[in-house]
């Protein structure tokens, strides 16, 4: 005996239904993307990082420091006269073979900077970055809540839709 196939036409309440949970999911992920995130409260500091220049790169290349810190570069030059640009800061500084020089300025802008050498070292010059990172990553917890979002919502949907095609051939 062969199965009858379902002949029911997906009723209004259903549509309503899928429509209302579709509505919920994406303004669940608009929340997600643009509300903005607890931050907890962190009384400035003073950070101290001694970063050495070498062909052709800076050590440490990561710096992390938290809105409002008084940063303190020491840059020490272990070869050959290098430099030390701060994008988006506008500031640099110089130091020459077996010296340092020393950088101050406060991380009053939130987001991720490339410093980079300013003075011509050699031929990987242009290679010779770093990244400094004030404040933190909001975009990974972002995109962590929003693949959550996407992954709950496709399976309710996939479903929906397989009814529907199943309906259609019928």
């Amino acid at each position: 005996m062969r199965p009858t196939p379902n002949t029911d036409r997906p009723t209004s309440l259903n549509l309503m239904s899928y429509r209302l949970s579709l509505l919920l999911l994406v303004m669940a992920g608009l929340v997600v993307a643009f509300a903005p995130l607890p931050v907890p409260a962190v009384t400035p500091q003073e950070r101290t990082f001694e970063i050495d220049a070498h062909q052709f790169a800076y050590s440490p290349s990561d710096l992390h420091v938290n809105p409002g810190d008084i940063v303190t570069i020491h840059l020490i030059s272990t070869d050959v006269v290098h430099g030390l640009y701060m994008d988006d800061y506008d500031i640099s500084v110089e130091a020459d073979p077996g010296q340092s020089a020393t950088l101050t300025f406060v991380a009053d802008k939130p987001g991720s900077f490339r410093f980079r050498c300013n003075v011509t070292c050699g031929a990987m010059h242009p290679f010779m970055i770093g990244k400094l990172t004030v404040g933190s990553n909001d975009w990974l917890y972002r995109s962590i809540g929003l693949a959550s979002l996407a992954m709950i919502g496709f399976f309710p949907l996939s479903s929906f839709i397989l009814k529907k095609e199943e309906s259609n051939v019928a």
